[in-house]
């Protein structure tokens, strides 16, 4: 999950070095090319998922792998901003079919009696995953840099170290995961079914609806939380007269509180939804996170030590939506199109940070800097209140046991 990451400390990187890209510019570039990335990856995750159900999952997930590689090789190549733009497309494809396969496999491997902790431990290891990669590989330019490297060649050996670590990936997913679909050939479903079954699962099934509602919440959650987070800490740094750096570092410092929280919370709450009907647990998870997103009105200073407290509560609530979205969908999902249903999961999901990064930015200006999550807060009641009805109408199954 580190090598997915690179790429935000890799853009300012290329920006300043390689193009001169003025600070005052950076913004506009770097919210154009996140917004590339996201379309990119709306229009991949669909095809990507039909094709993990007709071909399997890890030639998917290695090709995966192997563009993210070539994109890390040419991104620090890059001499203009539309060269940029076309690495970043390659990138984006790449990005959109690992991270499809990722989560397909969470719902492939796991029995249903442990799907929560599965799901727990790996976020657990994602999340030392970018801890790792932030302290290693997207330090090296200046390590390099101090060291008496050229600033440009610095990071060209930064992007290619992530480049060999992508290729290593690619091979590890190519040999290691199960070779073809998890159906046998005489149980495939047609082409046209498998194109259409994110579709049609969602509406035959309202417990795969409910998990779309709630990948659309909970992947911008996680923006959200990143996003906002660091800008509420860096500007009120900056109103308070520190410096640029140390501004970066007080914002940076909120949103590592909110990710420790988040990390040490992932056991817990997957243990908890593992002994629940797959709903309730989800409808548990919600609440974790309206709780956490709408406390953020409490905070008048983030800076002051009695806020992190809100900011931890904010991680735990994020987290737990992220986690029980993920269980529900590998779940619910049929084996013989799960890689549809599962691309149609994260498809709904980008819509998501789309509309959460573009709602979200405006009400921090025109409002105050919690706006942002208070908006996730109250979009979260909504799903929640729809869980509800589901778990009425149509609650499932307890993982191997009894209906609930």
């Amino acid at each position: 999950m580190g090598l997915l990451t690179f790429v935000a400390t890799a853009t300012p990187y290329v920006l300043n070095a390689n193009l001169g890209i003025p600070s005052t510019e950076q913004g506009q570039y770097t919210g154009d090319l996140q917004l590339l990335n996201e379309i990119i990856m709306i229009l991949v995750f669909a095809p990507a998922g039909i094709l993990a159900d007709r071909i399997g999952r890890r030639g998917v997930y290695a090709f995966g792998m192997l563009a993210m590689a070539v994109a890390y090789v040419l991104y620090p190549l890059s001499t203009s901003l539309p060269e940029l733009y076309v690495y970043r497309v390659i990138y984006a494809v790449g990005i959109g079919m690992a991270t499809g396969m990722l989560q397909t496999v969470v719902a492939d491997y796991p029995q249903d009696m442990s799907r929560g902790k599965m799901v727990a431990w790996g976020g657990i290891l994602n999340g030392i995953g970018v801890v790792t990669v932030t302290f290693t590989i997207a330090r090296l330019p200046g390590t390099l840099v101090h060291a008496g490297f050229d600033p440009v060649d610095a990071g060209r050996y930064a992007h290619w170290v992530a480049a060999a670590f992508s290729v290593l990936t690619a091979l590890v997913v190519a040999t290691g995961f199960q070779k073809g679909a998890p159906v046998r050939h005489e149980e495939k479903p047609t082409l046209k079914e498998t194109i259409l079954a994110g579709i049609v699962e969602g509406m035959r099934n309202p417990r795969i609806a409910l998990a779309y509602a709630c990948s659309f919440i909970a992947r911008s959650d996680l923006v959200v939380l990143g996003t906002f987070t660091t800008l509420w800490g860096q500007t009120a740094g900056m109103d308070a007269g520190l410096d640029p750096a140390r501004a970066a570092a007080a914002g940076a410092k909120i949103f590592g509180t909110a990710s420790l929280a988040a990390l040490l919370w992932l056991p817990i709450i997957g243990s908890i939804v593992d002994r629940m009907n797959r709903i309730s647990g989800v409808i548990l998870c919600l609440v974790l996170a309206i709780i956490g997103f709408m406390s953020t009105v409490f905070i008048d200073d983030p800076l002051k030590p009695a806020a992190l407290g809100w900011f931890a509560l904010l991680g735990i609530g994020q987290i737990s939506a992220f986690l029980g979205a993920t269980v529900l969908i590998s779940h619910e999902a049929p084996l013989k199109t799960r890689g549809s249903v599962v691309g149609m999961f994260n498809m709904v999901g980008a819509v998501g940070i789309l509309v959460s990064v573009g709602v979200g930015g405006r009400l921090f200006d025109a409002i105050r800097p919690a706006a942002p999550f208070v908006f996730i807060g109250l979009l979260t009641i909504l799903v929640a209140l729809w869980g509800v009805g589901v778990r009425i109408r149509a609650p499932g199954y307890i993982p191997g046991n009894d209906p609930a």
